[in-house]
């Protein structure tokens, strides 16, 4: 008797590769285990024996194999129709079950993973004759109807941890392998498989030259089902300046950064209601349990040397948002929203522009594809860099044919309503801060709205240090981000600047200047900052080394194209070995946007602002391969989800601060100034009531 083996279960309809696949990711596995395969077709009695042979299989192979003892059974003779010779599967420690049954109802309390392979019905039925000869057609109808009946009372594809598309390309085993080590069951188990993919080498490659960023990202990624593109759209001030301000907007605004999820490496997951599902390839895993802790697995140790010379903390990894209602695992109650609570790609490859020093950089995990993209990157960054050439568009104002008419979650009474019933709850010493939003929507014909047309606009009217572009799915966002929510170091050094305070700007310079110095000198404003550096100072804490919290601005001013804001800025540095994804998760939502406390002032604003945020309020960045990270607060930025009906939503969530001596009307003007910069862009105004 053996150790209980991990079992995976290879199933599907006839004719969907099982076999193949299953006969190769056990040669692949053989690597580094002891593997044992089992075929279901050798133990069916007959062409009517389904059932029967589920029947079988369970209680004669998977039973015993599951307790680590060898199976004996009896095969079927296909030839003469009848019961055939006595056979033994011995266990191993990994054994991989396949063929029509292999994940029925009654096998999965005994299975590791689940994996279901699909192909289109002609393919199908194609596949499996040629296998199986003419001595299977005249059956195909009969098994196919007892597939159908089966299936129609045991949803083994809605049970599957894994889903691959099986093109019979030679490409599913090793998209499988990518993402099985996700899986908790098979994670101990294939410890030697998740060695390897961090055991991973970067190539980064220097160019001289300074591409129009929109050229080259349409260039590169315009094709792309997923893309990002994380980039300070205000970049003009050098880091030599001897403005302390411009200094800081110069770090913010060095770098930009666009990948796909394409190549060797590429991956993308989103997070909803518990359940990461991940896809590489045409495979794609379902991991139950909370996001940072997925995230702990593929983030936050070292897998990656930064290169000799490269300037950025970026050394490729994921990228992508965290949507607000991810705060059910950080305190928060559980809400669901119509957007994704996480979506991120992971980029085995990517450009990074330097603003700073007017160069380019190709980053690329070294793989079979990896040259093969330089080649096309380095031609495209070239490309992008002759000025002869007409930029991608990085000018200009692109509007809607028609100017999409808002509706506003909250008319202005009822904001007002609620900013009484903030100020009352801060009366009964439940909080001393809240800061409440509400969302504009509107519904307008998919073609009607290009994103990418839409964020180039806006990073023209109002630029941003961190503005970005993101392309997942069905949902875009289109983001001019002032406000950096969490950066962490690959050294461990961590910073977050929250923004509280705003004004807007004004055409004439001497009612601009007077609005800064309004910002500048309102006691009520630096009492909001001073509360968030306060709670920040908190978060940063849990994880930080005793001491090394420190403010080193308060309540700065600085000025962006359409308002003046008052940033503070608190650095910390990382407990050395701490959890990363914790210490992220210790930090979110930005405090920014909740409010003080924060878990108290998070329940307070559920009841206040009945409704989701979705991607809104949440953080937009990367979390990087040498486990460094930065992320954006997701305010100034429109949301765009494509519905399967030709119509697209659109969402633009907006808010203010609230305390005991907030004015309800001057709150309700400071959520139209906040909303005007992506409102104008599209033409559009602000909801009346």
């Amino acid at each position: 008797m053996s150790p209980a083996p991990v079992i995976i279960a290879i199933d599907g309809r006839s004719g969907a590769g099982k076999t193949t696949l299953a006969v190769e990711l056990a040669a692949r596995l053989r690597a580094h285990h002891k593997v044992s395969l089992f075929h279901l077709e050798d133990i069916y009695p007959g062409w009517d024996g389904l059932a029967a042979g589920i029947e079988r299989y369970v209680s004669t192979v998977l039973t015993p194999l599951s307790r680590g003892q060898a199976a004996s059974w009896t095969s079927w003779d296909w030839a003469n129709h009848y019961d055939g010779d006595a056979r033994v599967t011995l266990p191993a420690e990994i054994v991989i079950v396949e063929g029509v049954g292999a994940a029925a109802e009654a096998a999965r309390p005994m299975l590791g993973a689940v994996i279901w392979a699909e192909s289109p019905d002609d393919v199908r039925r194609t596949r499996a004759l040629e296998r199986d000869g003419a001595t299977y057609e005249p059956y195909w109808d009969l098994w196919a109807a007892q597939e159908q009946e089966w299936l129609g009372r045991d949803d083994v594809p809605g049970h599957a941890d894994l889903r691959v598309r099986n093109l019979a390309d030679g490409s599913a085993p090793a998209d499988l392998l990518q993402l099985l080590p996700y899986l908790p069951a098979l994670a101990p188990v294939l410890a030697p498989e998740l060695s390897a993919r961090r055991g991973l080498r970067l190539h980064a490659e220097r160019i001289e030259a300074a591409p129009d960023a929109p050229t080259l990202f349409h260039s590169l990624y315009g094709g792309s089902g997923n893309a990002v593109w994380l980039e300070s759209s205000n970049t003009g001030s050098g880091p030599d300046s001897t403005d302390p301000v411009q200094r800081t907007a110069a770090e913010r605004s060095r770098f930009s950064i666009m990948a796909d999820d394409g190549g060797t490496f590429g991956q993308c997951v989103t997070h909803r209601g518990g359940v990461s599902r991940i896809s590489a390839g045409s495979s794609t895993a379902n991991v139950p349990g909370p996001f940072f802790r997925w995230l702990d697995t593929v983030w936050g140790r070292r897998a990656v040397r930064t290169p000799e010379g490269y300037p950025g903390e970026f050394t490729l990894g994921w990228l992508g948002c965290l949507g607000y209602e991810l705060k059910r695992e950080t305190g928060g109650s559980d809400l669901s929203a119509p957007t994704p609570d996480a979506a991120l790609i992971f980029a085995g490859r990517a450009v990074v522009l330097d603003h700073a020093e007017g160069t380019a950089w190709l980053l690329a995990l070294e793989a079979p594809d990896a040259g093969g993209w330089l080649v096309e990157a380095r031609a495209a960054v070239e490309a992008a860099a002759d000025p002869t050439q007409e930029a991608g568009g990085s000018t200009g104002v692109v509007r809607p044919t028609t100017p999409p008419t808002f509706r506003s979650r909250d008319t202005g009474a009822r904001y007002r309503e609620k900013i009484a019933a903030a100020q009352h709850q801060i009366a009964q010493g439940n909080t001393y801060e809240v800061c409440l939003t509400t969302t504009l929507e509107a519904t307008v014909p998919a073609g009607s709205l290009d994103p990418w047309a839409t964020y180039l606009s806006l990073r023209s009217r109002n630029p941003a240090p961190f503005a970005s572009y993101l392309r997942l799915g069905n949902v875009a966002v289109a983001s001019t981000s002032p406000e950096r929510f969490l950066k962490i170091g690959s050294d461990g050094g961590m910073r977050a600047e929250p923004i509280k305070g705003t004004r807007r700007r004004a055409a004439d310079p001497q009612e601009d200047s007077r609005l800064r110095t309004d910002l500048a000198t309102s006691v009520k404003d630096r009492a909001e900052n001073i509360m968030i550096v306060d709670l920040l100072r908190n978060d940063l804490s849990h994880f930080a080394m005793p001491g090394s919290v420190t403010v080193s601005r308060l309540c700065a001013i600085e000025s962006y194209a359409t308002v003046h804001q008052m940033v503070s800025t608190i650095d910390a540095h990382l407990l050395p070995g701490a959890p990363r994804a914790e210490a992220v998760a210790a930090c979110f939502p930005a405090g920014s946007m909740t409010g003080a406390p924060k878990i108290s002032t998070m329940a307070i604003l559920d009841n206040l602002e009945a409704g989701p945020r979705g991607i809104y309020s949440g953080a937009i960045g990367y979390f990087s391969l040498n486990a460094a990270a930065d992320l954006a607060v997701a305010i100034r930025t429109l949301v765009v989800s494509t519905a399967g009906d030709g119509t697209a939503e659109l969402s633009l969530g907006v808010g203010g601060a609230i305390t005991s001596d907030s004015d309800p009307d001057d709150e309700y003007e400071e959520i139209r100034t906040k909303a005007y910069g992506v409102l104008s862009t599209l033409g559009a105004e602000f909801p009346e009531d």
